[in-house]
């Protein structure tokens, strides 16, 4: 029988020192979104730091009911940001779900509801079949009917929340490719790789290559690894630890040739850079991975960390614009990325950038929260909804894929109109080109 720290089995349970690190001050408090919505103690960082506390001290058992306090965290990091002493929420919150998620057996419904999720989402070939299966579900005006008639409340609430934040599918772009190598334009003056994504590559593929066109104009060499996959972002934030560090080690695989050459790893989607960014973490103990994980995480950086740190060559036209940004939570919270996104904005003429009330607070969208935990998701998505139309912007700008699937599916029903949702990448792209932002 394998040794045991509490409750905890011994593979990486949450660590007694980082446990007592937290001083139950209540700053995590306010940021929270469950706290926000239920105001329970044990749905708020500190409740569930506690929660971890007396597993570990073997005085609380795994139960259902007590991994639920865990299924319901978002994982924003809003309370990393907002803590004064310094808890790595971040480390305790991703040893404790693969716990979970090795003690409690999940009902039949929920099993296979997310081992669906997990055989579509990572894998861009199948979600290219399911992407023409919606292309036809939409463009036949079966969506219409299905909405218009009613049926949709026939259907479990997760399904539901599946079908309302289904992207409006290009077929030309969810079967598009991009090649290994993009030139930079004039001097060379960094060359970069550049991750493609798993839904973004399907469902944002414009966005990829808004991406490289940008990188480009300002002189970037853009290198684009062919035979890379999934991050383990998806599997990582689920507890699903092992997967995701089969995920990470192919991963690695794919961009190690390339690696030694470039100047950064560039990840236009927030949750894969937060996970990117750890691999050193998640692969600590796999002797033959630890330093490449290391050495691959010290290069990955956010879009825009690569672009505030670079002096603007390429000529920016104006785009008479009001938008609301909203800070994705993996690049504000788990990455500390907040001034970038606006350094970025701010250099493109006549562009208004608005701030968007409790622009701390999760849109709800989180990983594959917004699709097994709907309802609070749902909450979630229209406060944020409603803060973004308050601010009386024309469109909302983000930097994760999928916030603005959450942002785009929740608009109409909190103010009775919708915003475009784009990616910020796109609008740079199209300052650059001098073209409307779509």
């Amino acid at each position: 029988m394998a040794a045991t720290t509490g409750a905890f089995d011994a593979h990486h349970p949450p660590s007694s020192d980082l446990l007592a690190d937290c001083v139950h001050c209540g700053f995590c408090l306010p940021p929270c979104p469950t706290y926000a919505l239920w105001s329970r103690e044990t749905d708020s960082p500190r409740g569930r730091i506690h929660l971890m506390k007396v597993a570990v001290e073997g005085k609380a058992a795994i139960t259902p009911e007590y991994a639920r306090h865990f299924d319901t965290c978002l994982g924003c990091m809003a309370c990393v940001t907002a803590c004064p002493s310094g808890v790595q929420y971040d480390k305790l919150i991703e040893a404790a779900r693969p716990q979970i998620e090795r003690h409690v057996e999940r009902p039949l419904g929920d099993r296979l509801f997310r081992r669906l999720i997990f055989s579509l989402f990572p894998y861009p070939g199948r979600l290219r079949w399911i992407a023409l299966k919606l292309w036809a579900y939409q463009r036949l005006g079966i969506q219409w009917l299905v909405r218009a008639s009613g049926l949709l409340r026939l259907l479990p609430a997760r399904l539901r929340a599946m079908e309302a934040v289904a992207p409006r599918i290009s077929l030309g772009g969810a079967w598009s490719s991009m090649p290994a190598v993009v030139p930079a334009e004039g001097e060379r003056r960094q060359r970069v790789a550049l991750l493609l994504g798993c839904v973004q590559r399907v469902f944002f593929s414009e966005v990829n290559r808004a991406t490289a066109r940008v990188l480009a104009a300002e002189g970037c060499e853009v290198v684009i690894p062919q035979a890379q996959g999934c991050c383990g972002a998806l599997m990582l934030h689920s507890g699903l630890e092992d997967d995701a560090a089969e995920m990470a080690r192919r991963f690695i695989d794919a961009f190690e040739p390339a690696l030694a050459d470039v100047d950064a790893v560039v990840i236009n989607a927030a949750g894969c850079g937060s996970t990117l960014k750890e691999y050193g973490h998640l692969l600590r103990d796999d002797a033959a991975y630890a330093e490449r994980a290391a050495a691959l995480a010290a290069k990955c950086r956010d879009i825009s960390e690569v672009l505030a740190d670079l002096e603007p060559r390429a000529p920016r036209h104006p785009v008479p614009l009001r938008v609301a940004y909203h800070d994705a939570c993996h690049l504000q919270h788990a990455q500390g990325v907040r001034a970038e996104p606006r350094r970025v904005l701010a250099a493109i003429p006549e562009l208004d950038v608005r701030e968007v009330p409790e622009g701390g607070l999760c849109c709800g969208s989180a990983g594959i929260y917004n699709l097994v935990e709907p309802e609070a998701a749902g909450e979630l998505g229209r406060r944020k909804a409603r803060n973004v139309l308050a601010t009386g912007a024309e469109a909302v700008v983000s930097s994760n894929p999928g916030c603005l699937l959450q942002l785009a599916s929740t608009m109409e029903g909190a103010g009775g109109r919708t915003l475009p949702a784009m990616h910020l990448i796109e609008l740079v792209d199209a300052s650059i080109r001098g073209q409307r932002a779509r």
